[in-house]
């Protein structure tokens, strides 16, 4: 039995009681929150509420600690945990800046306990399948791939608390909404080498970007475009990730990318293409990304090993998001070996 807490009890931390509650060999025991009423909606079956962190981490019956606070204080809670022993689940993005996440993941490391980054998409049933076709070869020699988010967060998204949309604390629409595809960029076509980013604040009141656009050349010679917007009326239109190679050609689509709308490989039959898209068409959602999130700290623990989406991946991805910021910011391509 794995014992978590939860730090910040905002929207988020709802997922991470929910993942935790589905799960057989995991227990909440403990919350944390500034916001005693915010804590209240967490207390039943035993958990304790703390409005002090450091009470939290000095709690022996606490194993890890989910954190669910604004980004800009994620760093700082990490390092905080894990110096007191405890494993950390940290909501995306890991960090503001590289340096705040290798000090974050130095202090794991440092210290004998594991790091997990929220990035749960890779765990949609679509983008499993989509993944083992990458592992499979399949696409042959990919030339291109594409990434589309197109969102609508309004000003009242923005006004449900003064942090949202600032520099110091949050970040935009690369940083929080379309992070996640990045994610998935990265993760199946490897390690991009150079960007070039066009950003703009059009119709948002924030101090951040809420529109992106971005080309990238990958390692491997292929090519990426990342459209990124906040600003769709009235509500989420589109989230896709497309790759297209010689033998190989998938899209992956939807108001967000659970459904597969395009499915074509030189090596299946059209059975069993059908069939592909059949089983996502029966289970799309599958099981909760906070969910496998968290199942898999468990297994990473007891395992030995470091879990699936560790703070080395959420570093990576953070990376190429800060490259996209400053090239937008300089007005010319950034290669990511010079960002620290």
């Amino acid at each position: 039995m794995l014992r978590f807490a939860i730090v910040g009890c905002g929207h988020i931390a709802k997922k991470h009681a929910a993942g935790i509650e589905a799960i057989e060999h995991a227990k909440l025991v403990a919350v944390c929150d500034t916001d005693q009423q915010r804590i209240n909606h967490f207390l039943k079956d035993g958990v304790k509420g703390y409005t002090r962190y450091q009470d939290l981490l000095a709690d022996p019956t606490v194993d890890v600690v989910c954190i669910c606070l604004p980004t800009g204080l994620h760093a700082d809670f990490t390092i905080q945990a894990a110096e007191a022993g405890k494993h950390v689940i940290v909501e995306k993005p890991m960090a503001l800046r590289l340096s705040d996440a290798d000090e974050m993941i130095d202090a794991c490391k440092k210290n004998g306990v594991k790091l997990a980054v929220v990035h749960p998409n890779r765990f949609r049933p679509a983008i499993k399948k989509l993944r083992s076709r990458i592992e499979a070869g399949a696409f042959g020699k990919i030339g291109h791939a594409n990434a589309t988010v197109r969102w609508n967060r309004n000003d009242a998204y923005f006004a449900q608390a003064p942090w949202r949309g600032t520099k110091a604390m949050d970040g935009g629409v690369l940083m929080n909404q379309a992070i996640h595809n990045m994610d998935l960029l990265l993760w199946m076509m490897g390690d991009a080498e150079e960007v070039t980013t066009y950003a703009a604040t059009r119709i948002r009141k924030i101090e951040t970007e809420d529109t992106s656009v971005s080309v990238i050349r990958f390692k491997n010679g292929a090519l990426g475009v990342l459209e990124a917007a906040i600003t769709l009326y009235p509500r989420n239109l589109e989230e896709s990730l497309s790759i297209f190679g010689e033998t190989g050609t998938a899209i992956i689509g939807g108001s967000t990318a659970n459904w597969i709308k395009t499915w074509k490989f030189a090596d299946l039959s059209d059975a069993e293409v059908e069939q592909d898209i059949q089983e996502v068409e029966n289970d799309p959602f599958g099981i909760p990304g906070h969910q496998c999130i968290i199942q898999d700290m468990i297994d990473a623990i007891l395992e030995g090993r470091e879990p699936i989406v560790s703070g080395i991946e959420g570093r990576h991805v953070l990376q190429l998001v800060i490259a996209c910021q400053q090239s937008a910011e300089k007005q010319r391509p950034i290669r990511l070996d010079v960002i620290e």
